[in-house]
């Protein structure tokens, strides 16, 4: 692979001097070239600049994947300036909050969204720096407009200015206090993660990458769209997952890469014995770190073409981890994720964090130039996270093989993973605990067939208060992201502790 560029704004300016009139984006029938993608993003940064968009400024995207989700991403990183990406799932008070903490002074969002109206959301909440909202759905167009074209001499003046050091993202991830924590990425630690993400995937220019995972996470931005920027790859954005729909792309659009969890290729699987399609055209992609059973990895590869299929292992404090390699083992493809990549230090550690043999149980530590800058505002997490010797600690609990391999048997911290979302029991107790019939809450996750997990809500009512299932389910969707709310409630008289008083969640699991 070439030379890496500096930034994300400068990949997709190299990507224009490169690749120029090839495809970048194909959506909606439309396709746009690397040549037209870099123009529009540079018009949408001079009416950015006119609005007096600069570093240290933070705007927010609370949109489904589209290519004016790139777009404004680009635009915003190009005038120096950080994104916040806001997972298209959260509630009005939810985006609220992070709207106030990070003082988001514009956002782009979406008018209808699976019927959902985001400013509509937004109403009723107080945003004293939030000075202007633009609707990518509807009047992008005209903002657009409003600056003084692709060809604005400020735009490439601002984004001389953008370094490897700057700040390019704050991505929130909620943690065990309950209170999401927003996660500092700067371009130095992102862009060479990309690189070897795409040298381990054979992501190649020209082809078509179908980017299902959404744009607000890692995994569907950094190595999503940022990735297919680096390669000349095309990006063909999916707003949500449909298999129907991931069919007509593979077929009508020629997909050639596909990553995604354990279901989505099960899924497809399934499509295809039952109603057979053309997959002629696919070759690879990625899976995440949940073990997936040798004959699924077989199935992908013998049945869906998919012969480079490899796992990997990520998260928001650290865009990739471990991976596995091209040719690796389907037995060491599906029961690991992989080694730590190029510019990675990966142990298993015990709890005063030395480390444990191989083959030992541990925490799994990674340092490395992918690690975060910290957690925003809040220098305690920071160093509850990252150790005095740059070690993150991911919560995650695993094994290590001879060969550097890592499997991933357990969770540290108190989470689960409804659907490929990171459920925190901590933060949905916090927003149940709302409710004025609860006095008390544990949430534990336990398994489902179709989600992996979802919640169950132990529930002690305050005296004198009725609340049913139905009620408290209902009134959950209501104000908190769906992915959060606990699919079951039981109601307790009490709650199991130990002497010191902590919730004993092991006896709820049962």
């Amino acid at each position: 692979m070439t030379a890496l560029p500096l930034t994300i704004p400068h990949a997709a300016q190299l990507a224009a001097e490169r690749w120029g009139d090839a495809p970048a984006v194909l959506e909606r029938g439309e396709v746009w070239s690397f040549n037209r993608l870099w123009a529009e993003s540079r018009a949408a940064a001079s009416a950015l600049l006119a609005r007096g968009v600069t570093h240290g400024d933070r705007v927010a995207i609370w949109a489904p994947n589209s290519r004016e989700w790139v777009v404004a991403a680009l635009a915003v990183m190009t005038c120096g300036a950080a994104i916040i990406p806001l997972n298209t799932r959260l509630k009005g008070r939810e985006a609220g909050d992070i709207l106030r903490r990070t003082r988001a002074r514009m956002i782009f969002t979406v008018r209808d969204f699976l019927g959902i109206d985001f400013p509509a959301l937004l109403a009723g909440e107080d945003l004293p720096d939030l000075k202007e909202q633009v609707l990518l759905d509807q009047d992008f167009g005209a903002f657009v407009s409003s600056g003084k074209g692709a060809d604005d001499p400020a735009v490439l003046a601002a984004l001389a200015d953008v370094t490897p050091d700057h700040v390019s993202d704050i991505m929130f991830t909620s943690g065990t206090t309950g209170v999401p924590k927003g996660v500092l990425m700067t371009y130095g630690r992102i862009i060479p993660q990309c690189g070897v993400w795409i040298g381990n995937t054979g992501l190649a220019e020209g082809e078509r990458y179908l980017i299902a995972n959404p744009f607000f996470h890692s995994f569907g931005m950094k190595v999503g769209w940022v990735a297919c920027l680096i390669a000349g790859a095309v990006m063909v954005p999916m707003p949500q997952f449909d298999v129907k729909a991931a069919i007509r792309h593979i077929v009508d659009d020629r997909i050639s890469f596909l990553p995604g969890p354990p279901t989505i290729f099960q899924m497809l699987l399934d499509e295809l014995e039952a109603n057979p399609f053309d997959v002629s055209s696919l070759r690879g992609g990625t899976t995440g770190a949940a073990t997936v059973p040798p004959v699924l990895i077989d199935r992908i590869r013998k049945e869906l073409g998919m012969v480079d299929i490899i796992t990997a292992y990520g998260m928001t404090e650290c865009v990739n981890i471990t991976s596995c390699r091209p040719g690796d083992a389907v037995d060491l493809i599906a029961q690991t994720c992989g080694a730590a990549i190029p510019g990675n230090e990966v142990i298993i550690a015990d709890d005063a964090g030395q480390e444990v043999a191989r083959g030992e149980t541990g925490e799994i530590l990674v340092r490395g130039q992918g690690v975060m800058l910290g957690y925003l505002d809040d220098p305690e997490a920071t160093a509850d996270a990252i150790d005095a010797q740059g070690w993150l600690h991911t919560g995650d609990v695993g094994t290590m093989d001879a060969n550097g391999y890592v499997r991933i048997t357990d969770r540290k911290k108190d989470m689960y993973i409804s659907g490929g979302f990171n459920c925190y029991p901590a933060e949905i107790e916090k927003l149940l605990a709302a409710h004025p019939a609860i006095s008390m809450v544990a949430v534990v996750g336990i398994a489902d067939a179709r989600m992996g997990e979802v919640g169950k809500a132990y529930v002690v009512l305050r005296p004198g208060s009725e609340a049913s299932e139905a009620e408290l389910i209902s009134w959950a969707r209501d104000n908190m992201a769906n992915y959060k709310v606990p699919r079951s409630f039981a109601f307790v008289a009490d709650l199991p502790r130990n002497a010191s008083g902590k919730v004993l969640k092991t006896e709820l699991r049962g």
